[in-house]
């Protein structure tokens, strides 16, 4: 027990951090400038504008990209029914919490040099988000 709260007091600063980071990302606007510059495009594959959000979000913080799967959920022009409603729920599942998962983990056993993780971490995120996509596609679309 006493080892536990050790590294929970080292990984409370990178919590922090990833926590600053997406309160950061959402209230700046970028999320909202990315989703207007990328929805036109993603739209044509298959992930649509109004799934982009969640989809940005997932790899900077889980809660948050819950938060916004059950706004999209909730909305009663897309409902949990709806092809955006199954991509966003698949989307949930098919993809990880990159950015906290390497802010927490590597910050409690004090790695610095991270190498590959971020790239191998987004090209598993982007993957699963391809394969949301063509689940869905293929099911419901």
């Amino acid at each position: 027990a006493k080892d536990g709260f050790q590294v929970a007091v080292k990984i409370i600063p990178y919590l922090v951090a990833i926590l600053v980071a997406v309160g950061m990302f959402r209230a700046s606007g970028a999320m909202d400038f990315m989703v207007k510059w990328l929805g036109p495009l993603t739209g044509r594959l298959g992930l649509p504008p109004e799934a982009l959000p969640m989809a940005l979000m997932r790899p900077l913080s889980g809660s948050g990209a819950y938060g916004i799967m059950a706004s999209i959920i909730k909305d009663p022009a897309v409902g949990p029914d709806s092809y955006t409603g199954y991509l966003v729920s698949t989307l949930q599942g098919c993809t990880e919490t990159t950015f906290y998962v390497m802010a927490v983990y590597f910050g409690a056993v004090q790695v610095r040099r991270v190498r590959y993780t971020l790239a191998a971490g987004l090209t598993a995120d982007l993957a699963g988000i391809a394969a949301a996509v063509g689940a869905c596609l293929y099911l419901y679309g």
